[in-house]
């Protein structure tokens, strides 16, 4: 009320030729909200008397009565920073008693009228996944197999990958759960959204929204993927169990003792059951061409995953400036909104006439509009720290390997994803973080098993 009253001291004497030019420190300082801004401008402005704001460096003098009606929406600036305060507090407030669902569903659900329901056309792909992972195919086949169909994704992604599949697989959403903040927004400029390791608290809430598979599934999957992690672990087992694959069919290698050598040949081969060229690998062979592989890998790490993790990183880069991107476009909608709000309560209150509100309001959808598309593009631009996380961890792990070293089946397992058997003399390793590595088979054996 002081600042109104203020306010209206300061109309009056300028209208009894007092004043001719007012100065204040802010937009904020001058007005409580849109509407009154607007209206003292107007004022002012038929009145012959100009406002500067110090804050803003704005001159009234040099402004129209167009810029007059879009000026307010920087008044909207400090209001939209507290807004965000609040709406950070009251997500966490909301995550803590449960009642908080999500902004941006996952794959196969849409927000309708708040709620969260299920898209049924994707949740289709989701229970396809679900069911050819537990049928025995692997991830990344399951990747390969909705790209050969040309299965859609969301906002311009064009291609499956890998980590698109365990990211379903591991989404407790898709049974009806949800573990609430697994990302968090830093409240620092450049404003980044980060993966929550810990930093801030989370929260599990059960059936929080309709299922797309039943838990039974969705368990089922768990198990299954921990029971693949613990197999590829234990000591008894051949490491080259279902790592090795044969580039024409796809199919797995089997190991064959023949004459106590140990061998690894296609499995669809070996069978009859595919015409794949005839491919046969010494088992010690494949060890000692991983071991050719480790030490090239481990003498050049810091030009082949540094040079890369570094270019990673310049890319993370410029995905938090896409997270300052898309916070400065929902601030640029809300000022829209703000103004739309004004120019709709100048044309009731008759400020505005039709034609004029009609234009005035046209533009500013149309920006919206405009904006909408926009933040669709910087989302899809948006990338996850995961890869770069992997990487890191890969060359940490080399940075401990000692080159010449004997075959480590602790260090197979940790840095090798599979396989491919390019020929008798070649095989292209597939590491952890989607690197690969062609090495031809040594002649000579230069490291043996442990």
């Amino acid at each position: 009320m002081k600042k109104r009253d203020e306010q209206n001291r300061l109309i009056r004497d300028c209208k009894l030729g007092k004043i001719d030019r007012v100065i204040t420190n802010s937009v904020s300082r001058f007005a409580r909200n849109t509407q009154e801004l607007l209206v003292a401008l107007r004022t002012l402005k038929e009145l012959g008397v100009s406002i500067y704001f110090e804050e803003q460096g704005i001159d009234s003098e040099k402004m129209n009565m167009e810029m007059l009606v879009t000026f307010p929406g920087m008044a909207a600036q400090q209001e939209s920073v507290n807004i965000s305060d609040h709406i950070r507090r009251s997500y966490q407030m909301r995550m803590e008693s449960g009642e908080f669902n999500c902004n941006a569903p996952a794959y196969g659900f849409e927000i309708v009228d708040g709620q969260m329901v299920v898209k049924e056309e994707e949740a289709a792909v989701i229970r396809r996944i679900f069911d050819l992972y537990l049928q025995g195919v692997g991830k990344q086949n399951i990747a390969n197999i909705l790209n050969a169909e040309g299965v859609p994704r969301r906002y311009a992604q064009k291609k499956w990958y890998h980590n698109t599949i365990n990211y379903v697989i591991n989404n407790e959403r898709y049974m009806g759960d949800a573990l609430l903040q697994k990302k968090f927004t830093t409240d620092t400029l450049p404003f980044k959204k980060k993966k929550n390791r810990g930093e801030m608290p989370q929260y599990y809430v059960e059936n929080s929204n309709p299922p797309i598979v039943s838990k039974e599934t969705y368990m089922a999957a768990q198990e299954l993927q921990k029971s693949r992690n613990v197999s590829h672990k234990r000591e008894s087992d051949y490491p080259l169990t279902s790592v090795l694959h044969c580039p024409e069919c796809g199919r797995t290698f089997r190991r064959l003792l023949l004459n106590g050598t140990a061998y690894w040949l296609c499995s669809g081969k070996a069978a009859g059951a595919t015409n794949c060229q005839s491919r046969r690998v010494r088992e010690t062979a494949v060890y000692d061409t991983f071991c050719l592989m480790a030490d090239k890998l481990a003498s050049h790490r810091q030009d082949l995953l540094g040079a890369i993790i570094h270019q990673l990183e310049a890319m993370q880069n410029r995905s938090g400036e896409s997270q300052e991107k898309i916070r400065q476009i929902d601030k640029q909608i809300a000022d829209l909104s703000a103004q739309n709000l004004v120019v709709a309560r100048l044309h009731t209150n008759g400020v505005l006439n039709a034609t004029d509100f009609a234009a005035q309001s046209s533009v500013i959808s149309n920006k919206i509009n405009a904006l909408r598309l926009d933040r669709k593009k910087a989302l899809a631009e948006d990338e996850d720290d995961e890869l770069i996380y992997t990487l890191k961890s890969l060359d940490d792990t080399l940075a401990g390997y000692v080159a010449g070293a004997k075959f480590s089946q602790e260090l197979f397992y940790e840095i090798i994803q599979s396989i491919t058997v390019v020929g008798n003399a070649r095989l292209t390793f597939h590491l952890v973080g989607g690197l690969a590595f062609t090495e031809q088979i040594p002649e000579n054996a230069r490291c043996r098993t442990a």
